[in-house]
This record gives C-alpha cells, sequence and structure tokens, in this order.
C-alpha cells in the first residue's frame, strides 16, 4: 500500500533551494558569474537539475541564464526596487480588499492571526530573522485569501526580490513594531468585511516599508543588491 507521504524532492528542486540560500547570503554575490559546472560540483550533483534551477530562477528574477556562459547573479538597484514595492502595493492591497468581501470564517483567517502572533514572539525575542520569516508568511497568505490567481502569480515572481532586500536591511531598521499594528488592522479589517479600509490599511502600509527600506539602501550607499 503507498502511504501518503509526500514525494522526495528532485534534484531540481532541492538545486532551486540550495541555490537560494547561497544568493540570499550573498555567497553567490549580486553580478558575480558562475559556470554550470562549477555550481554542479558545489551542490553535488549533475549539471542537469542546476540548469533546472536556472531557469527556474531566472522566471523568479534572482539570476540570467547566458548561453554558454553560465549564469548571471542578477542585481537589483534602487529603482528595481522602488518599482517592485509600487506594483506590490497595488497588487496585495487589491488582495486585502478581496479577502474583505469573501466573508471569511474565522476557521479561514487561522494562518493570518497566527503570523501575526508569531511575528510579535518574534519582536519580544527581538529575534529579526524569525519576524521577517512570519512576515512573509503573512503577506504570502494574504494574497492567497484575496483568490485572484494573477495577483498570486505576479506577486510570487516578486517576492524573491523583497526578500533579498530585507535580508540586507534587516539588521539596520528599527524594530518593526508599526509593521505588526498595521497587519493586525489589515486582519481586523478583513474579519469585518471592510474592504475599502483593508485595501487603505494595506496600501498604507507597503508604501511605509518602501520608505523605510529605500531610506536605508541610500543611507548606506547600496546602490545594487
Amino acid at each position: 500500500m503507498v502511504s501518503g507521504s509526500s514525494k522526495p524532492k528532485s534534484n531540481s528542486a532541492i538545486a532551486v533551494e540550495e541555490l537560494r540560500k547561497l544568493i540570499f547570503t550573498g555567497e553567490l554575490p549580486a553580478g558575480s558569474d558562475h559556470l554550470e559546472s562549477e555550481l554542479a560540483m558545489r551542490l553535488g550533483m549533475s549539471r542537469t537539475p542546476v540548469r533546472e534551477a536556472a531557469l527556474t530562477l531566472e522566471g523568479q528574477g534572482l539570476l540570467e541564464v547566458r548561453a554558454r556562459k553560465g549564469v548571471r547573479i542578477r542585481p537589483i538597484s534602487v529603482k528595481d526596487m522602488v518599482e517592485i514595492y509600487d506594483v506590490l502595493t497595488e497588487l496585495e492591497s487589491l488582495a486585502a480588499a478581496d479577502a474583505a468581501r469573501q466573508d471569511l470564517p474565522a476557521s479561514d483567517l487561522k494562518e493570518l492571526s497566527q503570523t501575526i502572533a508569531d511575528m510579535q514572539a518574534a519582536l519580544a525575542n527581538e529575534d529579526r530573522e524569525a519576524w521577517a520569516l512570519a512576515d512573509d508568511r503573512f503577506h504570502a497568505e494574504l494574497v492567497r485569501l484575496g483568490g485572484n490567481s494573477r495577483v498570486i502569480s505576479i506577486v510570487g515572481r516578486m517576492v524573491d526580490q523583497v526578500r533579498r532586500a530585507k535580508a540586507v536591511t534587516l539588521q539596520m531598521r528599527p524594530l518593526p513594531t508599526q509593521s505588526n499594528a498595521d497587519h493586525e488592522a489589515v486582519l481586523q479589517a478583513i474579519r469585518v468585511g471592510d474592504a475599502e479600509k483593508a485595501r487603505q490599511i494595506h496600501r498604507a502600509h507597503r508604501e511605509g516599508a518602501k520608505h523605510v527600506l529605500i531610506t536605508l539602501l541610500r543611507q548606506h550607499s547600496l546602490h545594487m543588491l
């Protein structure tokens, strides 16, 4: 009898995860070039799954596949981040409004509520990494609850660039207590079905996050990530 356990990950999926880690930690720096053979040796696998992973990561905007030259880790400029945040602000605000219109039961909002609790616990411990992970979960769940498949797809192609910028600036910023308050306010607006309030609060939240991020990048002369 076949067990209900999930299938083991393919080498391609493992390569995607490992390369993402190397990019986010800066072990594969922005602008650096790497041959498939080099990356395959580093990951301890053949070139085929590395090539497949590179194509996936290219679609996510993290690197560029160069014919017969391997890959280049794609730099992200301050201008890129402004544009990405502008798009995310509109799409996530739409998702917040859409979620509020659905009269979702409390059970459907359990994960959104849990992410906020996890963010509060992380702040209490001044654990910025744990806070960032919970924050990512909040935004992903908000977009999922909105139920618009195209919004989910477009946002999914941009979140890795945001994570990369957040990873660089996480220790530079003050503790994000206002961000937690914003998330709680968005959740409350969704609970009571106030679509316009959910939209407005989330838009202001994302615009504030953009301001903090872009200010830090410029203050520290981080023109490219």
